[in-house]
């Protein structure tokens, strides 16, 4: 079996006690990144596999909140991303993610990768600020935390596809991550942890963002959060203040959300499936 951890970061267990203070205290919301955390040689590998996601049974979501595409599942996971999912999911990660957020509840990972996976987006997609769904579609379990895998190789900063944690007020993007291979991304989701990589990506044509994303889940959260989780819900993508960009988007979500209240169940999936090719 490859190595995957960086030596650096082993054992799990004391980045997490150095690290956990600085996660829990972190603004907007809990939030990290750490550097050359896998085995550089390993990590390649996943993104030598990585496949093409404009093709086959893939989500295509093309619409003015979201341009980008993803996996379906664990069908396409070369050997190599099947081994990182099953390091991810593993008790020793779990016990990892466990220590360093203080999530008292015992973390779930998610077998079915219910929107994680691979992530990919091309020159021109972006995915505009948003709090995540709250409830596994499937186990209903309640969605607690994000980690994100970047694998890009050689990524300049004129490219964009930096990754922003915004405030409650959507005034001020609080940390802005570039997207650089071998960076993991830890963060603590809630109905008000917003975030996204909202400005069209500007890389070459022959490039794209990649990565590799897994969500945790448990049974009920802390009662302070509840409240705000009292109905299940989707995506919740809101507008920066004062970014025109963004007005495109704020009359898409009216609208949709207007066709949904009025629209049977059945006739809504429809409608949907124009901007989400399964």
């Amino acid at each position: 079996m490859d190595q995957i951890l960086n030596n650096s970061f082993q054992p799990l267990s004391t980045t997490a006690a150095q690290y956990k203070e600085q996660y829990q205290s972190a603004a907007p919301f809990p939030n990290i990144y750490f550097d050359n955390f896998f085995d550089p040689s390993f990590l390649s590998k996943v993104l030598k596999e990585f496949p093409d996601l404009s093709q086959g049974k893939n989500a295509s979501y093309n619409s003015p909140t979201e341009i980008k595409l993803a996996s379906k599942g664990a069908e396409r996971f070369s050997s190599s991303a099947l081994q990182l999912a099953n390091f991810l999911n593993s008790e020793h990660f779990l016990r990892f993610l466990q220590e360093l957020t203080g999530i008292e509840e015992a973390l779930i990972p998610d077998p079915y990768f219910e929107g994680g996976g691979y992530h990919e987006i091309k020159p021109g997609g972006f995915l505009k600020i948003h709090a995540d769904f709250n409830k596994h579609r499937l186990s209903k379990l309640d969605r607690r935390i994000n980690v994100l895998v970047y694998l890009n190789k050689d990524w300049e900063e004129s490219y964009g596809g930096h990754f922003e944690l915004w405030d409650e007020d959507m005034k001020t993007c609080r940390v802005r991550i570039a997207p650089l291979f071998n960076r993991l991304a830890i963060f603590s989701t809630t109905s008000n942890s917003y975030h996204g990589h909202p400005d069209p990506l500007t890389c070459p044509a022959d490039r794209s963002r990649r990565s590799f994303a897994l969500y945790y889940y448990t049974n009920g959260r802390p009662a302070a959060e509840v409240k705000a989780f009292e109905a299940a819900h989707g995506t919740l993508f809101k507008a920066r203040q004062g970014m025109e960009g963004d007005e495109k988007m704020k009359q898409f979500t009216r609208t949709a959300g207007f066709i949904k209240n009025i629209t049977p169940p059945f006739l809504f999936h429809l409608i949907r499936k124009i901007f989400i090719k399964d």
